[in-house]
């Protein structure tokens, strides 16, 4: 099964904002299918050797690191954490603190110690959902069904949904009604749909309260606009299914649902591309790194897309912005990207992970600004 404790961008902004003597940062592939979990762990021993010798080579305090690494080893023993995976594992850790997360996305095996977290990597994951909700809704059924990228969707229990095969909506009319009165028919039944919705809503909201994953709606008729009337998620997608899901299983769900939830992130991106060109002429967007680091420490980013593949190691001034590059990570260097993501996230910038190709101008970064520089 694959699970997921993705980070929230206020975690990435407190852990970007973290300083220690070192900080180790493990990010693995892994895998949801726990019989295969073996080769994680291994990968995971592996990462410690290589932290291990980098802490070494940094002389750092003896106790300390070892300190961490123990952390990080108990993991090795922990039979639930192991059997809930997911397809990329982070680990950071420094003496004092560990912290893990297991995220949907495909992430390339590394393992960096300085003195602040490496966290571009967890980016991708709260740039963009790789999993996702449909709701099957019909007036005789309803169902949640979670879809994910590459393994098959499962149904998700919710408590307090109209029980499965009752026909909510197409009761008998008000008692003293005239089943031929038309009119007094359609408003019984549209209060009834709206009641069914309502109830609907209110026991998704336990399952959807303070999330981001997209919610794909899958309905026909009447139902679907009544149901988006009474809707308070705001995941919900404004594109839904227009087919009855009474007679789509929940592969078939996933499989029509899946490219709606690919075309939401490009839209996104692709407006975020408009926009960029609109601000360009408002001398309002750098693809420059060093512009960028004073934009974002100045608290001038408003949008910043940034390439997740790209690292470009140095410091940034914490009272000016200025750059000093470096040919590698260290104590006393960092992923400069890494640090511009945070600084902009810390003052209210939306930052997303995207593929090259998506970043205006070609560079490892894009930020659009509130104000010329």
């Amino acid at each position: 099964m694959l699970h997921v404790d993705k980070p929230t961008a206020e975690d990435f902004k407190t852990l970007s904002a973290f300083r220690a003597d070192f900080c180790v940062s493990i990010y693995l592939a892994a895998t949801p299918l726990s019989q295969d979990s073996d080769a994680t762990r291994i990968a995971l021993k592996n990462a410690v050797r290589q932290a291990r010798l980098q802490l070494e080579e940094g002389g750092y305090d003896a106790d300390r690191r070892n300190a961490a690494l123990a952390r990080i080893e108990t993991l090795d023993g922990d039979y639930d954490f192991w059997r809930l995976q997911a397809n990329s594992l982070a680990v950071l850790a420094t003496a004092d603190e560990l912290h893990t997360f297991r995220l949907a996305n495909h992430l390339t095996d590394t393992v960096q110690v300085s003195d602040r977290y490496h966290l571009k990597p967890l980016l991708r994951a709260i740039t963009f959902s790789h999993n996702a909700y449909v709701l099957a809704l019909s007036q005789k059924e309803v169902r949640l069904v979670e879809l994910f990228a590459d393994l098959p969707a499962v149904e998700i229990s919710v408590d307090g949904l109209p029980p499965r095969s009752a026909d909510a909506v197409d009761k008998s009319t008000p008692e003293g009604r005239d089943n031929d009165d038309g009119i007094h028919n359609a408003e019984h039944q549209n209060r009834l749909m709206e009641k069914y919705a309502t109830e609907i809503d209110a026991a998704l909201s336990p399952v959807l309260k303070g999330g981001d994953t997209p919610l794909i709606l899958a309905a026909t008729g009447r139902l679907a606009p009544v149901y988006r009337a009474a809707n308070t998620y705001a995941g919900l997608l404004p594109d839904g299914i227009e087919d009855s899901p009474d007679r789509i299983g929940d592969a078939e769900l996933a499989q029509a649902a899946r490219p709606m939830l690919e075309a939401f992130h490009q839209a996104q991106i692709a407006e975020m591309g408009a926009l960029f060109e609109t601000r360009s002429g408002q001398s309002r967007t750098t693809t420059d790194l060093s512009d960028a680091a004073r934009a974002a420490t100045f608290g001038a980013v408003e949008i910043l897309l940034v390439d997740l593949d790209v690292e470009k190691h140095g410091t940034i001034d914490e009272e000016t912005g200025a750059i000093s590059f470096a040919d590698a990570s260290a104590a006393s260097s960092y992923d400069l990207i890494d640090e511009i993501a945070g600084r902009a996230l810390a003052t209210g910038a939306r930052v997303l992970s995207v593929r090259a190709d998506d970043i205006p101008g070609d560079g490892a970064l894009a930020a659009i600004l509130r104000y010329p520089l």
